[in-house]
């Protein structure tokens, strides 16, 4: 059983992504070598990924609970018997890209993807940062675009990969620290809770480690913005959550 951390009650129709989350792919391949090695490169770049072998996807998308799927941000088809199919059972839960990953060189099975629905065809091997740069694109054609960055304050936060900057000064962070920076940074002005940290970080799949994790994360954030800053910018409420104050 796969426990979902997802806040339910902080999550809406809209959608994880448009509350300021961060890409959560889902990963199908029969072979489980495969989703294990594509989850980990996944992890190297800083994204939350769990991968499925088909029967287990096939009983969760068709299953699970429409705020589950919508923090999804794609979902990544591998080598599977009904590969063709999944496009069709996807789209009726979740509006996500769906990319294919093809093994075959041959034509007619890249057009034959491309006609059961699918966003896109990545021919393997690929690199996990291709697949995000073709997510990415997918999105922006269907008009949803961010900035890549964001000025609060004397804070400029980056949603590449990059390390901040206070009064254009680099600040570098360890990867956890700089992405809960961004998430904070992606809804400033507004309290977040613990558990949306958490699944910024770890995402959402991921029950092995603790939430309370994230109190350390955030402390030891708090401390180097504050020794840069010279103050505090996030302010924090017990049982409700952290804000990134631009003032």
């Amino acid at each position: 059983m796969i426990l979902l951390k997802i806040d339910r009650l902080v999550i809406e129709r809209l959608g994880y992504l448009k509350l300021g989350g961060f890409p959560v792919i889902i990963l199908v391949d029969e072979r489980p070598l495969v989703t294990d090695a594509y989850e980990s490169g996944f992890a190297r770049e800083g994204i939350s990924s769990i991968g499925f072998e088909p029967p287990e996807f096939e009983d969760w998308v068709e299953s699970a609970p429409e705020p589950d799927l919508m923090a999804v941000e794609a979902f990544v088809i591998g080598n599977c018997d009904r590969q063709a199919s999944y496009p069709k059972i996807i789209r009726g839960r979740s509006p996500a890209p769906v990319l294919a990953m093809n093994e075959n060189e041959g034509l007619e099975q890249t057009l034959k993807l491309f006609e059961a629905g699918v966003d896109d065809v990545v021919r393997k091997p690929v690199h996990v940062r291709e697949i995000l740069a073709r997510i990415a694109a997918i999105v922006s054609r269907g008009g949803v675009e961010e900035s890549p960055h964001k000025v609060v304050g004397e804070l400029t936060v980056y949603f590449d990969g990059r390390d901040p900057q206070v009064n254009n000064q680099l600040l570098p962070l360890p990867r956890r620290e700089r992405r809960i920076l961004e998430y904070l940074a992606k809804n400033a002005g507004r309290r977040v809770t613990k558990t949306q940290l958490f699944n910024s970080v770890y995402g959402i799949f991921d029950d092995e480690v603790d939430e309370s994790v994230i109190e350390s994360h955030v402390s030891k954030l708090r401390k180097k913005l504050r020794a840069r800053l010279g103050k505090d910018p996030v302010d924090s409420k017990r049982y409700l959550g952290y804000c990134l104050n631009a003032a």
